[in-house]
């Protein structure tokens, strides 16, 4: 890159503009992870630079140490870089406060986690409810929101059920319903078949599936290969860097 270019780019990033790319929902560069334990520092990313699509599913695929998980807290907003430049939507939210980083997690990232993270006493309605509580969404806006969001996972006629009335799939699909909730730019999606059986495993990838081809950006976090084999591609780290960028 000649000197004028990279001068350039600093600007753009200093005002938040992704500088190349511009397709590219998602674009880190050079991101660094140093934890501090005691006298020694452990570096948990070292240098990934990679750029996500509008649209593509992708995977990261690591053995346990690997830094996977430190990667999904920075691409989910839940940790902040201890250097390097982390754009999502065009925004630069490596260099965001807490506020900010609460903000772009509300409204553009859905989570899906292993746990299905939902409220045990709350109906499934109450619980894809939750993140427009949180922004504020009026009432009557947010039911018609949720309920829609229950119906893209075929769990209308179960929205007024707990997650104990519900199969662990079914609880998965509400979840999944909350991270859509909001119409987010990405969805990120933890281990969200650990606690599954292998069919209802299969069935909630089927679900992702589908999504991905209605448009949804979806980004999938896992240690299992043939639930990485849903994706198009696969980002494999390795000792806190990208070892292999595989497509398909």
């Amino acid at each position: 890159m000649m000197i004028e270019e990279a001068v350039f780019d600093k600007e753009l990033a200093y005002l938040g503009v992704t500088p190349e790319g511009s397709d590219s929902i998602i674009r880190t560069d050079d991101l660094w992870k140093t934890y501090q334990m005691g006298a020694e520092e452990v570096h948990a990313l070292r240098g990934v630079s990679f750029d996500v699509q509008r649209g593509e599913y992708l995977a990261i695929m690591g053995p346990s140490g690997s830094g996977k998980s430190t990667l999904m807290n920075l691409i989910g907003c839940l940790d902040t870089p201890t250097s390097g430049q982390y754009w999502l939507n065009s925004k630069l939210v490596s260099e965001m406060d807490d506020d900010e980083l609460a903000y772009i997690r509300n409204k553009e990232i859905g989570f899906v986690f292993q746990t299905f993270n939902l409220l045990p006493r709350a109906s499934a309605l109450h619980n894809v409810e939750l993140p427009l509580i949180y922004n504020g969404t009026p009432r009557k806006e947010r039911l018609e929101m949720a309920k829609l969001a229950l119906q893209r996972v075929d769990l209308a006629d179960r929205m007024n059920h707990k997650p104990n009335e519900l199969s662990g799939g079914q609880r998965q699909r509400v979840a999944i319903a909350r991270a859509l909730v909001n119409n987010p730019s990405i969805i990120l999606a933890d281990e969200p078949t650990g606690n599954l059986d292998s069919q209802t495993s299969e069935e909630i990838m089927r679900f992702f599936n589908e999504l991905n081809l209605q448009g949804n950006t979806i980004i999938l976090v896992t240690h299992e290969h043939d639930i990485a084999e849903h994706a198009r591609r696969v980002l494999h780290i390795l000792d806190g860097r990208i070892n292999l960028d595989e497509r398909r």
